[in-house]
């Protein structure tokens, strides 16, 4: 698969040694590539080597299912409408038990008919953080009460990473080769 951005190219053979440090980190890390936001990252070796260490743990390491961390990074593909992240994200959420018709739906900014409680709650959490900048007491109850506390906490860490992402994905334009675009371009 080809990636293109308007960054400008990195050369192996010119590459600073702390690129080539945090470049082999992600490499031999659970990613095992340069894929997404990292392509433009790896141009700053710190933010790069702290943002690739949050992301395996928002991606790996949280205490929410994969189908429950997927749906949360793909609304937020959404929201921002992220060209790569999207292109990423959707068939990894799609095998790890999201629906086809709620992949749609969020790809068309409309509101899902969840078949899943969990499901319909990250949906609302996410729209709800991402639209008011704030959860209010009944939606925080509601969320502790059905993924513990840690989780939430881990969720709203879910939805900023993946921001951070998106927004350094759609500025840098990255793409990913010749796969169609999920989203019109402005």
């Amino acid at each position: 698969m080809s990636i293109d951005s308007r960054l400008s190219p990195l050369d192996e053979a010119t590459m600073a040694p702390e690129q080539r440090r945090v470049l082999d980190a992600i490499l031999s890390g659970p990613r095992g590539n340069l894929d997404g936001p990292f392509l433009a990252w790896i141009h700053s070796p710190e933010l790069a080597d702290h943002a690739q260490r949050l992301g395996a743990f928002c991606r790996y390491g949280t205490r929410l299912e994969l189908r429950l961390t997927e749906l949360a990074i793909l609304f937020t593909a959404s929201w921002w409408q992220s060209q790569a992240e999207w292109q990423i994200h959707a068939p990894i959420a799609r095998d790890a038990g999201i629906g086809e018709a709620v992949i749609e739906a969020l790809r068309e900014g409309r509101e899902p008919a969840f078949e899943r409680d969990d499901e319909a709650l990250i949906y609302r959490l996410g729209k709800t953080l991402y639209t008011t900048r704030r959860v209010d007491e009944a939606l925080y109850a509601e969320a502790v009460a059905a993924f513990g506390e840690p989780a939430v906490v881990e969720l709203v860490g879910v939805f900023g990473y993946y921001a951070l992402v998106a927004m350094t994905l759609n500025v840098f334009e990255v793409r990913r080769g010749t796969e169609p675009l999920p989203f019109a371009e402005p």
